[in-house]
C-alpha cells in the first residue's frame, strides 16, 4: 500500500484542514508506510507529530529512520528536507490519511457500533456471535476486552483502548477485510470523538445504550455536557440509530440522531414496561423478562412497530449471560442482527452461550458463598450489579472489592460510594490501576463517602489479599462481588503495566485454598 503526496494534499484541502506545505524536489513524493510512532519507521514512511507528549526529537528519529514526509500542527526544524504538511488538526489529518492509505476498508465491511455509558462491550460481543452463526464467523470485533481480524488464534489479540487510534483502526479494518471478514462490530468511547480516533467514519447501524456521568476529570472531558456531545457524534455519523428510550437526555440522543437520519431509519427500544407520555415516537421493540437466576437469563423480545415486525427477530431468547441488565444488551443485540439479516432461529442460537472475560464470571463455592467478577466501573454499572444480587438472593449479605483508576474518572469515585452506601454490607477499598496516584489516596476519597453506619470499610490496598480475605470472610450464602478490573491481566502503575493474575484467578486460587 502507499499513497502520493498530491493526494495528501489534495484530501486535506478538500477537508479544509492543510494550512501549507512544504514540497522537496530531491525526495520520493511517494508514501509506502504511515505511522505515528517514531520507532516504528521505515523508508518512504509518512509520520504524523500527534500527541501532547510530542517532542521534536521523536521528528528527528523518524527522519533518521526513513521518514519522507511529516504532517503536524507547526513547522519543526528537525523536519528540514523533508515533504511538510501543516494542518489544523494533527487527530483529524491522521484520521482522514490512514483510511485513503488503507484504500477505505470500511466500504468492504459492514460496520455496526455501540456506545453508552455502559454495556457496550456485552451488547458488542452478544452481536457479533450472532453475526458469526450468520456469516460463517467473518465478523470482526474491536472492544475494550479484545480486538478480533480474522479466522485464526493469531488474529485475536488484547485491545490496548476501547476504541483504537486511527492510524490502527483502519490499518486493522484492512487486515480484516484481507481475512475474509464482512462484518465489524465495534465499541465507540466518548474519547474515540474528543481525540478523533473515528473522524470520518460512518457506520451503517449506530446504537446508544445510556448516558450517566462518568470519564469526567482532568485528563478526559471536563463536564458532563462534553462528555454528551461526544457520545452524541455516533448518532450523527450512522446510516441508522438504534436509541434506547428510556436512556436519560431521550430528547437530545434522538434530535441528534435526525440531524443526518431521515426518522424512518431510527429505532427505539425499551423495557416491556415502559410507559412515557411525553415520547412522541413509537418504540418499535419491547422486551419482556421471563426468568433471571445465577445459571441463566431469559427473556421475550417484542416487535411493536410494523417496521419492526417486517425483521423477523421476535420470540423467546436465553442468555448465559446472568443479571437482568443485560436483557438491555441482548435486545440491541438482537435488533442490530435483525437489521443485518439475521432471522429469530439464527440469532438464538447465536446469543445463548456468549460469555466475556471479566464480565460476570461467577464461581459458587462450598462455604464461602457466590463469588461474581465483574467489570463494573462506575456508579451505573455498579447499582445494577448489586441491585439484581439484592432482588434475586433476597436481600443477601454483599461483601464488595473495589477500587478506581487514577488520573481518569475522578467524577467515578462519589459514585462508588454512593453505590456501596446503598447496597453493600462490607466494602474492601484496594488498589485499581492506580497510575501516578497514590492508592491510599485513592481509597481514602472513596471511604469519605461512604456511611459507615450502613457499610463497614476495610482499606486493603494488596488486591489480592483483598479478594482472598472479602472470599473468607464470606458464608454460604453471601455474595462477593470483585469490580473493576474484569479480566485485565495487569496493574497499570506509574506508568507500567504491571503483571497480575486476573481477579478470577485471584479468586479460585482463594475458593481452592479455603476449600481443599
Amino acid at each position: 500500500m502507499s499513497i502520493s503526496l498530491n493526494t495528501c494534499i489534495l484530501i486535506l484541502k478538500e477537508h479544509h484542514l492543510l494550512k501549507s506545505s512544504a514540497v522537496q524536489d530531491a525526495v520520493s513524493t511517494k508514501m509506502e508506510y504511515i505511522s505515528y510512532d517514531s520507532r516504528d519507521v521505515k523508508t518512504d514512511t509518512l509520520f504524523f507529530c500527534k500527541g501532547k507528549g510530542f517532542r521534536p526529537t521523536y521528528l528527528a528519529m523518524a527522519k533518521e529512520n526513513g521518514a519522507n514526509c511529516y504532517v503536524a500542527e507547526q513547522p519543526y526544524p528537525e523536519g528540514t528536507g523533508l515533504h511538510a504538511l501543516i494542518v489544523r488538526d494533527v487527530t483529524k489529518a491522521m484520521a482522514l490519511l490512514s483510511a485513503a492509505f488503507f484504500r477505505f476498508p470500511q466500504d468492504d465491511l459492514y460496520v455496526i457500533a455501540f456506545t453508552g455509558t455502559k454495556g457496550k462491550t456485552t451488547s458488542a460481543y452478544f452481536l457479533k456471535s450472532i453475526l458469526d452463526q450468520m456469516n460463517g464467523g467473518r465478523t470482526a470485533l474491536f472492544s475494550s476486552v479484545d480486538d478480533i481480524v480474522g479466522p485464526n488464534p493469531e488474529d485475536r489479540f488484547k485491545s490496548s483502548l476501547t476504541t483504537p487510534e486511527s492510524l490502527d483502526l483502519f490499518r486493522d479494518m484492512r487486515v480484516a477485510v484481507d481475512n475474509g471478514m464482512t462484518h465489524l462490530v465495534m465499541e465507540v468511547s466518548s474519547q474515540a470523538y474528543k481525540k478523533n480516533r473515528v473522524f470520518g467514519l460512518t457506520y451503517d447501524l449506530g446504537f446508544f445504550l445510556n448516558i450517566t456521568p462518568d470519564h469526567i476529570g482532568p485528563n478526559e472531558h471536563p463536564n458532563f455536557a462534553d462528555y454528551l456531545h461526544c457520545k452524541l457524534q455516533l448518532m450523527v455519523n450512522s446510516r441508522k440509530c438504534i436509541i434506547n428510550a428510556e436512556s436519560d437526555h431521550f430528547d437530545e440522543i434522538y434530535a441528534a440522531a435526525t440531524t443526518t437520519t431521515n426518522p424512518d431509519s431510527i429505532y427505539l427500544f425499551s423495557s416491556n414496561k415502559f410507559e412515557n407520555p411525553n415520547l412522541k415516537q413509537p418504540v418499535d421493540f419491547r422486551y419482556k423478562s421471563e426468568e433471571t437466576d445465577m445459571r441463566e437469563t431469559r427473556f421475550q423480545l417484542l416487535c411493536e412497530s410494523d417496521r419492526a415486525k417486517k425483521l423477523n427477530i421476535q420470540g423467546d431468547y436465553t442468555l448465559q449471560m446472568i443479571g437482568d441488565f443485560n436483557q438491555i444488551n441482548g435486545t440491541a443485540a438482537l435488533i442490530g442482527a435483525g437489521l443485518a439479516g439475521v432471522d429469530h432461529d439464527t440469532a438464538a442460537k447465536g446469543i445463548r452461550h456468549v460469555t466475556i472475560p471479566g464480565r460476570m464470571e461467577t464461581i459458587q463455592s462450598k462455604d464461602h458463598g457466590t463469588i461474581v467478577v465483574d467489570y463494573a466501573h462506575n456508579k451505573a454499572s455498579m447499582m445494577a450489579l448489586m441491585s439484581f444480587m439484592t432482588r434475586e438472593f433476597n436481600n443477601p449479605k454483599i461483601i464488595v472489592v473495589v477500587g478506581a483508576p487514577g488520573d481518569k474518572g475522578v467524577d467515578r469515585r462519589p459514585g462508588f460510594s454512593e453505590s456501596l452506601t446503598k447496597y453493600a454490607d462490607y466494602a474492601f477499598l484496594t488498589t485499581d490501576d492506580p497510575g501516578f496516584e497514590d492508592p491510599k489516596d485513592i481509597a481514602e476519597q472513596i471511604d469519605s463517602g461512604i456511611d459507615h453506619s450502613r457499610c463497614q470499610v476495610k482499606i486493603e490496598l494488596d488486591r489480592i489479599k483483598a479478594i482472598h480475605e472479602a472470599i473468607k470472610m464470606a458464608s454460604a450464602k453471601d455474595i462477593v462481588l470483585i469490580c473493576g478490573k474484569g479480566a485485565d491481566p495487569y496493574q497499570k502503575i506509574r506508568g507500567v503495566d504491571t503483571p497480575y493474575p486476573t481477579d478470577i484467578k485471584v479468586a479460585q486460587d482463594a475458593v481452592h485454598e479455603l476449600e481443599s
